[in-house]
């Protein structure tokens, strides 16, 4: 009968050279829209140095940016400040005491 080992990293969040969770999709995906705006910039006929400094100068900015994030906000820290953001300061109820009471 075949032995399988355990896979220990089941439940843990994705992380690679340091950057944890949904950091490492916005570098990602960060890096993708670089690449095609250095395409697109060479395609449209910028001249061919124009082209790689800017790849160059918003890749190393979207790096410092995305482990900078990380380094701040932790794994889930991100996603708690957009979330603070929707919810609202206070609760209001228009309802009267009485009728509040009186519901079952």
């Amino acid at each position: 009968m075949a032995e399988y080992p355990i896979n220990k990293g089941v439940g843990r969040q994705v992380e690679f050279k340091g950057l944890r969770a949904q950091y490492l999709f916005l570098f990602a995906g960060g890096l993708l829209a670089v690449f095609i705006l250095v395409v697109v910039l060479y395609m449209g006929g910028v001249d061919q140095v124009a082209c790689l400094v800017a790849g160059v100068g918003l890749g190393g900015a979207l790096v410092a940016l995305t482990f900078r994030l990380n380094r701040k906000y932790g794994a889930y820290g991100l996603m708690k400040l957009l979330a603070a953001r929707r919810h609202p300061r206070r609760i209001v109820s228009r309802k009267s005491v009485a009728r509040i009471l009186n519901q079952h």
